[in-house]
C-alpha cells in the first residue's frame, strides 16, 4: 500500500464537527473553492483528507475571522499556494497564537 491509500479519510459529519460548520456550508464551499474536491464513497458519502480539512479551516478563518469575501478568500488561498510573496511579520499577535493553539487543541481532541 502507498502512503496515499493509508491516509485517513473523514466523513462530512466529522469534518463539520471539526470545523464547526454546517454540511450545507461545506457543500457550498466545494462549489467555490477548487482546492476542495473530496472523493466520494461508493454510496456517495463525501470523504475528506487531512489536507482538505486544513483548507476548510483556513477558508473559515479567512471568511469569519479576517472578514474576506468569497472572492477575496479564493485569491488569498491562491497566493498562499504559490508561496510567500512578502516576508512574514517578525512576531505574530498573541491573540492569533492563542486562537491557533485553541483550534489545534480542539482538533486533536476531536480526532482522539
Amino acid at each position: 500500500m502507498t502512503a496515499a491509500t493509508d491516509e485517513k479519510l473523514y466523513k462530512i459529519g466529522e469534518v463539520c464537527k471539526l470545523a464547526d460548520v454546517q454540511p450545507y456550508v461545506l457543500r457550498y464551499w466545494e462549489t467555490e473553492f477548487p482546492q476542495l474536491a473530496p472523493n466520494k464513497s461508493g454510496g456517495g458519502q463525501r470523504l475528506y483528507t487531512r489536507r482538505e480539512i486544513d483548507t476548510i479551516l483556513r477558508i473559515k478563518e479567512l471568511l469569519y475571522r479576517e472578514g474576506f469575501t468569497i472572492a477575496g478568500a479564493k485569491k488569498k488561498l491562491e497566493t498562499e499556494a504559490e508561496g510567500p510573496v512578502a516576508p512574514a511579520p517578525a512576531e505574530p499577535s498573541t491573540d492569533l497564537i492563542a486562537n491557533v493553539k485553541r483550534e489545534l487543541k480542539e482538533i486533536l481532541r476531536l480526532l482522539g
